[in-house]
């Protein structure tokens, strides 16, 4: 007893609370830890009689046992419920009638279920405006919804939908898709599509970067103020008003009758010097040099 009890509470843990939908997964998750705990057979097997007159232990021992079982077995399906749930059926007496409920009400809900994910899988199409992985991993989803509900559809149909689906500007990888001979899985529809909208993605950004003025593209030298770059002349280019300037022409540079020096005679220093002297000379003489 004490084995079986510390077995529900570990095994209680892993199990998710059921909340009204996706009944047939939760059922089966429930019925397999039942199973483990060994008193999944209360949901099938009559409760032992109780005999009035000349019961043999033997018998009081397996109703009793039934009975240990059945509240074990009850007990765990009503905490592997949401807490709303669990005060719609704690007061059900035996776990195969509160088994036997939740069939009743939750397997009519999922047949028409049923038809609504094979409605949403049908209808479902891709758009250009969302990644198109994004896109894929919903309609997996409900593809995988349509095998939960054991509706075993087959899987090279599924991909050839989910390729027809394919939004407008992906007619190039449709068809090339359409044309491979040998069928595709889920999985390697999902690589295939994976590597595509990367492509797409790379060519998207270099297109963008050819398309940028030449302005956006310049880099600023280091050290220039985004002011600078503004104010700075192109070569070849004249602002509004602007005027020719010609380059001023190199001088010639001669040799210095006086001195020797290189510039021309009236620019000699020396010549300069003997000017601001009396006479123009030094020495009071005349100048001989003509």
């Amino acid at each position: 007893m004490a084995a079986t009890q510390r077995d529900i509470n570990t095994n209680f843990q892993k199990l998710e609370k059921f909340e009204g939908v996706e009944f047939r997964r939760w059922q089966k998750k429930m019925h397999f830890l039942l199973t483990t705990l060994k008193v999944v057979y209360v949901l099938s097997t009559p409760r032992p009689p109780e005999e009035e007159e000349n019961e043999s232990l033997e018998t009081s021992r397996r109703r009793i046992k039934w009975d240990n079982d059945d509240y074990i077995c009850r007990g765990h399906i009503l905490n592997g419920m949401c807490d709303s749930l669990f005060d719609v059926y704690q007061n059900v007496e035996y776990a195969k009638t509160l088994w036997e409920s939740l069939e009743s009400k939750y397997m009519t809900e999922d047949a028409s279920s049923k038809k609504f994910l094979i409605s949403n899988f049908n209808s479902y199409k891709m758009v250009d405006s969302r990644p198109v992985m994004e896109q894929f991993h919903e309609i997996q989803r409900l593809y995988d919804q349509l095998l939960i509900h054991n509706m075993h559809v087959n899987e090279t149909f599924a991909v050839g939908s989910i390729i027809d689906k394919l939004p407008p500007t992906w007619k190039e990888v449709k068809n090339s898709l359409k044309r491979k001979k040998e069928d595709l899985s889920m999985e390697q529809l999902g690589r295939r599509l994976q590597i595509e909208e990367g492509i797409k993605l790379r060519e998207g950004d270099n297109g963008k970067k050819n398309n940028l003025p030449i302005s956006s593209i310049n880099v600023m030298e280091e050290g220039q103020s985004s002011a600078t770059m503004k104010n700075k002349k192109r070569p070849g280019k004249f602002t509004k008003g602007s005027k020719f300037q010609k380059r001023p022409k190199d001088k010639k540079v001669g040799s210095c009758w006086e001195c020797g020096g290189p510039h021309f005679k009236r620019d000699c220093p020396k010549v300069k010097k003997k000017k601001a002297q009396p006479n123009g000379h030094p020495n009071g003489g005349q100048d001989n040099q003509g």
